[in-house]
């Protein structure tokens, strides 16, 4: 790590110290991770299993899900890893290449995950507000549409925000004050002016976030809003149940990402707690959406119990 104590003409590559002061605690974090990790592959790999094996998931809903499972197996893994590596390792390094491609990844695939939630929103927005047309206006293609659109927006956003971020000149101190690549961090030990890569980044970044998340709060709105007119109870608990596991998971990914990124502290104990707070937004909420889902929604719930067990009394056979 002697490296970030002197000047650098360029920076190859760039020391993740997000951990390196906690190291009495560096051996319960990799083990606890680790098993997070595993528990999060599983836990989105069964839901994907049981989507892709039971017909009467193959619709929009369904769809969209496999798709949130898909970024929480990809997301942490474009960090997790590395993560594990370093707790266990003294070598803190990762090149400037490779710095450039996880932030890339990462922007991308979170990115991503805001555009489906909102995505989400809508589609239950249509389920519950307008019923009877929900089959003519989310048709299969019109649903490929959106979750490419999605996928492309995230990249696109993240394209931008990347080459943005990686044109800035590095040639002082190449310690990242995080275990993974992030912007703040990396724009942070620029030796030359950043005002173009913040103002892009609070811009771009701003109107799309501002965008999903009010897609997301309008559609919650008027789903809130139509439920509440439902004279029945069994009616109201029927529309709710549609929507509740979605609902948790936006309040989960948006509660969480504002408390991590707008709460930042100046004293060195309070970015410890910040950096701990990171990881657990990084791999605790890809971890809780596939429980969420498989608790709260009956069909899923049914799928992923026949896919565990329906070849039990063939092989009892």
């Amino acid at each position: 790590e002697e490296m970030g104590v002197y000047n650098v003409t360029t920076v190859t590559q760039f020391i993740l110290i997000g951990l390196s002061d906690l190291p009495e605690v560096r051996y319960p974090l990799f083990v606890a991770f680790a098993i997070i990790y595993q528990v999060t592959l599983v836990g989105n790999g069964a839901i994907l299993l049981a989507i892709g094996t039971e017909a009467k998931l193959h619709t929009p809903m369904y769809y969209f899900l496999a798709n949130l499972s898909l970024l929480d197996i990809f997301c942490p893994s474009t960090t997790v890893p590395k993560m594990l590596r370093n707790l266990l390792t003294e070598d803190h390094s990762i090149s400037f290449i490779g710095c450039a491609l996880q932030l890339y990844f990462l922007v991308a695939l979170m990115g991503t995950e805001v555009f489906l939630l909102a995505v989400m929103a809508y589609d239950r927005y249509v389920a519950i507000c307008f019923p009877l047309r929900y089959s003519v206006i989310i048709t299969k293609a019109r649903c490929a549409q959106l979750v490419l659109g999605t996928w492309a927006a995230g990249f696109i956003n993240s394209t931008i925000h990347t080459v943005s971020t990686f044109s800035l000149s590095f040639c002082r101190s190449n310690l990242v004050n995080q275990y993974y690549c992030d912007i703040p961090q990396i724009v942070a030990l620029s030796c030359s002016s950043t005002y173009v890569a913040e103002m892009l980044a609070l811009v771009i970044g701003g109107v799309f976030g501002t965008s999903a998340f009010l897609t997301t709060l309008i559609s919650y709105v008027y789903i809130i809003s139509t439920i509440l007119k439902i004279q029945s109870a069994e009616g109201k608990r029927k529309a709710f149940s549609t929507c509740a596991s979605h609902l948790l998971v936006v309040c989960l990914f948006y509660g969480t990402a504002i408390f991590t990124y707008l709460r930042r502290s100046s004293s060195q104990s309070s970015l410890s707690r910040d950096r701990l707070i990171s990881m657990l937004y990084g791999i605790i909420t890809p971890m809780l959406n596939p429980v969420i889902y498989s608790l709260r929604n009956t069909e899923v719930k049914g799928a992923l119990a026949r896919v565990l067990c329906g070849r039990c009394p063939q092989e009892a056979q």
